[in-house]
């Protein structure tokens, strides 16, 4: 798309980071090699400075607020929140001493094992539903906290080799997706070739699945998502799957469209206003609409109490979700949106 951007999938960035570390240890190693007695006599002077003002030498660690944290996290939920989940994971490991387990189940089968107890953290693409907070009281946990860490484009993708859907209404979209509606692109448009639709979209346990139903099928009075079909959870299959079939369209996340790099092709939405391509300045803005929408973690307070590994865990995604969100393929959120968040977690940090 007009709007891809260079960024390195989850396995490149490990390699990159693997790599920078290698040769930093090897240039540590090096220096401290041929640094002889010279180095030893630079430190010591500088330790006995240090006494001699009264100041204490000084401490590296001070610098990591999290290097004294271990412990283990689960997270669990949300095939669209998962690689900012996993990238953040991976950073976290490198400034302090927590395993943090990742996984995706989807969102509704995050909430499940969040509500059973499982998983500290439950990774999401639409807000908690109501049953789903009766659910997890019904097993005590009444004190669920929600924090926002990026915003999405919910993007449809269509075959590059498709010369004709660039651009649907909401209507048209609906018309595609729902139960007993289009089974021919021509039924879209009568201009448009008379070959089957070949739809693909996630599980029905996907926060995408329930996104796009609310925003597209439901907004149609009588409308249900069509069964027949290719659901996934993995937006990966979903990718495959598009890219292989000239009359295939599907869903799912911003993030996996950029990754999937010129083997899909994105479609402007026209929600009432014209087409408008999805990309990171239309999702800020909520120029592209009704596509565009949030994205969560949920914990618990008592957790956030209890475990500082998980207080510090979430206070370091919010530290750098400027950086790491638009690496991974999302929209970050304005200043204001960002504070309202860390204020959530004020009360359990230093």
């Amino acid at each position: 798309m007009t709007f891809q951007k260079n960024i390195l999938n989850p396995a490149q960035r490990r390699w990159l980071l693997l790599l920078i570390t290698g040769l930093a240890a090897f240039a540590l190693v090096t220096v401290a090699c041929g640094g002889g007695d010279e180095g030893d006599a630079s430190q010591t002077a500088a330790t006995e400075a240090a006494a001699d003002s009264g100041e204490e030498p000084a401490d590296t660690d001070d610098e990591n607020p999290y290097a004294d944290l271990s412990g283990e996290i689960r997270i669990d939920g949300s095939s669209t929140v998962f690689p900012i989940a996993e990238a953040m994971a991976e950073e976290f490991g490198y400034v302090s001493d927590v395993r943090v387990n990742v996984a995706f189940s989807g969102t509704g089968g995050g909430f499940e094992k969040f509500c059973r107890g499982e998983t500290q953290i439950s990774d999401a693409s639409r807000p908690i539903k109501d049953s789903e907070r009766e659910a997890c009281a019904e097993n005590g946990i009444d004190d669920i906290v929600e924090i926002q860490v990026a915003i999405d484009a919910l993007t449809v993708m269509i075959h590059p080799d498709n010369d004709f859907a660039h651009c649907m209404t909401v209507a048209e979209l609906n018309h595609a997706f729902r139960a007993d509606g289009a089974k021919k692109w021509s039924d879209l448009r009568a201009e448009w070739p008379d070959d089957d639709i070949i739809a693909y979209y996630p599980g029905a346990d996907s926060g995408t699945f329930d996104y796009f139903n609310e925003a597209i099928i439901e907004e149609f009075e009588g409308s249900t998502h069509r069964g027949d079909g290719t659901p996934s959870e993995d937006d990966n299959i979903l990718t495959l799957g598009i890219g292989r079939d000239r009359n295939a369209i599907g869903y799912f996340g911003f993030a996996y469209f950029l990754e999937a790099g010129q083997s899909l092709q994105a479609v402007s939405v026209d929600g009432g206003d014209g087409c408008v391509a999805p990309s990171f300045e239309a999702a800020l803005s909520g120029e592209y609409t009704p596509l565009s929408r949030p994205l969560f973690i949920y914990t618990r307070s008592s957790l956030l109490s209890e475990r500082p590994e998980l207080a510090g865990f979430i206070q370091f995604v919010l530290e750098n979700v400027d950086a790491i969100v638009p690496e991974v393929g999302y929209v970050t959120m304005p200043a204001d949106l960002l504070a309202e968040q860390f204020a959530k977690i004020a009360p359990y940090v230093n």
